[in-house]
């Protein structure tokens, strides 16, 4: 989708996070270069913590949205939860990890 879409504005930011199942052990730089061979050309940021007492406080306020809330709550249960946020930083909607890229790209159609 970043290809497709990046010059109509879409922006992908990727926070890396080690907090499901020590998927993330690595330093900024070894996620990075991992995710180069993945051919990553959207915006990786540090690895932070995106639940707890710790978590990042854009993910605090992601998770506080009335859009931003889970199923089962505010947490993130696992790694590639996904926020779908508008041109004025309203966000939009919440998909979970299990969410098919295509149910994401659809709803993106009326925001770029």
């Amino acid at each position: 989708m970043h290809a497709k879409y990046a010059e109509r504005g879409l922006r992908i930011l990727a926070f890396p996070s080690n907090q499901f199942a020590n998927q993330e052990p690595g330093t900024n730089a070894q996620i990075k270069e991992f995710a180069k061979s993945y051919n990553v050309h959207f915006d990786m940021f540090s690895k932070i913590n995106v639940n707890g007492p710790n978590a990042h406080p854009l993910w605090k306020w992601l998770k506080e949205q009335p859009n931003g809330k889970g199923l089962f709550g505010n947490g993130i249960k696992w790694n590639f939860t996904k926020f779908l946020i508008d041109r004025e930083g309203q966000v939009v909607k919440r998909y979970s990890p299990m969410s098919d890229p295509s149910v994401v790209e659809k709803d993106l159609l009326d925001y770029l």
